[in-house]
């Protein structure tokens, strides 16, 4: 279990904001910090890799203690098996892909490490192009497996997936549900993105101002408690338009757009790009053999 005791005074967007953290989050599952900028998720991923120091409190993974105010302990990044993805890949461009996983591979001594990964991460072709000729989906795949080489105990990704096109992103979000059953890695991952959020994670941690205001499953949180119905699901609208009389609303749930026929006044409050909870209370499915 990893445990969470952490206080941080810093300077938000909106001012000065006091980050006061104490939470178990469990092993083996992909946890989300939700919530506007400024609200310190970042910091948090920052203050468990080592790289920014917390005023007070303590940090225990796997019962190893990697920070303690009281008992005068704050490991090195270097020392803490953390692998870290963030939004701007941060790559090194002189390097190759492989050299890129090479340098960060703790034991040189375990370098087939790298060669299973960059087979995992389906790399091995783009193994020595250099960062500069990949796309941004490939760059983000190879900064994952970057910070996978390194065999973390804890997986730590800063809005790994905000600058790539929705295509991709969905693509990656895959990727990342696959390697999180594969590996089981303890993840936590950064995100303002609702449908990501329904996507990916087992828990939601949702911050303001520094602050846990709730916490659980994402349906618990986002799903709408006071909505009852047969059916229920989340999504994200693609299109709206006008046929006829009535509107036409394109929702993207998983991988389906499903089509919900709406009202004027039921998609004067609706745009492109919102989450949404399509439900029913009575639901006559038509059974197509595919």
């Amino acid at each position: 279990m990893t445990h969470l005791n952490i206080q941080k005074e810093l300077l938000g967007s909106d001012g000065a904001i006091y980050l006061d953290i104490d939470k178990e989050i469990e092993n083996s599952k992909l946890t989300v910090l939700f919530g506007k900028s400024g609200a310190g998720k970042s910091t948090i991923l920052k203050i468990i890799a080592g790289l920014v120091e917390p005023d007070s409190g303590e940090i225990v993974i796997n019962g190893k203690t990697w920070y303690s105010k009281a008992k005068g302990i704050n490991l090195p990044p270097q020392k803490r098996a953390v692998g870290f993805v963030f939004q701007d890949y941060a790559l090194f461009p002189n390097m190759s892909v492989r050299q890129n996983l090479v340098y960060a591979l703790e034991a040189k001594s375990r370098i087939h490490k790298v060669d299973e990964i960059l087979e995992l991460m389906e790399l091995t072709k783009l193994s020595d192009l250099k960062p500069e000729t990949l796309s941004g989906g490939q760059k983000q795949r190879v900064a994952l497996a970057r910070a996978l080489v390194r065999e973390p105990e804890i997986l730590l990704l800063d809005e790994p997936l905000s600058a790539l096109d929705f295509a991709m992103r969905t693509k990656l979000q895959d990727e990342l549900l696959r390697l999180q059953k594969l590996l089981g890695i303890t993840t936590l991952l950064v995100s303002h993105d609702k449908s990501e959020v329904f996507k990916l994670a087992h828990s939601v941690i949702d911050l303001q101002m520094g602050k846990i205001v709730k916490s659980g499953t994402p349906m618990e949180l986002f799903g709408g408690e006071n909505i009852s119905g047969k059916f229920k699901f989340s999504g994200e609208i693609v299109d709206i338009s006008k046929s006829d009389i009535v509107y036409v609303v394109s929702v993207l749930v998983g991988q389906n757009i499903i089509k919900i026929v709406a009202t004027e006044d039921e998609v004067s409050t609706l745009k492109i790009g919102d989450n949404v909870i399509i439900s029913s209370k009575a639901f006559n499915p038509i059974i197509v053999k595919s």
